[in-house]
């Protein structure tokens, strides 16, 4: 009897194991068809239906691991943003104080290049900031705090070199820096620079970020 009400025991487990695998794939392809529609449209063409037959879903999983559509674009942009800013934050967080203007504007735009030359979800999620930074949605401040480390490093080596520029202006540099990347990710010519090498890529759009920084002398 013990002995079958282990089996028992250990099957029960297994089929909640893989409901709670199930439920994750499911959780995570929603994800991935949000972030993928957010990229192309912006939140206005995104639609419940589209979604799910991306997802291979039905419209009740949004509801049941989300809570609603707005929920899961929620979730998707958080993500997207999370993802961008803690890599943009890595970069520029390996910086050290006397790095080069043309040192930072490499850190600064590394992974936007890296995710036009992956493509897939890398892409959508880079595109998915472009948008959300051209337009951002409510509720976008609960990620402020690292918006503001991102430029607090951003402007730390500025300073360095700039000395002559007040503060104030070296953020509005590195905003106007990073509208360009934004725009750079949903134009034509983000497509034509993901088909490059990611060397070729930095090649030629670290000397403009560098410029954008750097202002004119």
């Amino acid at each position: 009897m013990k002995s079958s009400s282990r089996l028992t025991s250990h099957v029960r487990t297994e089929k909640t194991d893989l409901r709670r695998e199930a439920g994750q794939r499911t959780r995570d392809d929603l994800l991935a068809a949000a972030l993928e529609l957010l990229a192309q449209r912006g939140q206005e063409g995104v639609s419940l239906r589209e979604i799910t037959q991306n997802a291979g879903a039905n419209v009740a999983a949004v509801s049941y691991h989300y809570g609603s559509l707005q929920a899961l674009c929620d979730v998707a942009i958080e993500h997207a943003l999370e993802r961008y800013l803690d890599a943009q934050i890595r970069e520029l967080d390996a910086l050290a104080g006397s790095s080069t203007l043309s040192e930072l504007a490499g850190a600064f735009a590394r992974p936007m290049v890296s995710a036009l030359v992956a493509g897939g979800r890398e892409l959508a999620v880079i595109r998915t900031v472009a948008r959300v930074g051209i337009d951002p949605p409510e509720g976008w401040e609960r990620l402020a705090g690292k918006f503001e480390q991102a430029r607090r490093q951003a402007v730390r080596v500025l300073a360095v070199h700039l000395p002559e520029v007040d503060e104030g202006e070296l953020v509005f540099r590195v905003r106007c820096a990073a509208g360009m990347l934004n725009w750079l990710a949903l134009a034509p010519i983000g497509s034509e620079l993901g088909a490059e090498p990611a060397e070729r890529v930095e090649r030629m759009l670290i000397p403009v970020v560098a410029g954008a920084f750097q202002g004119a002398r």
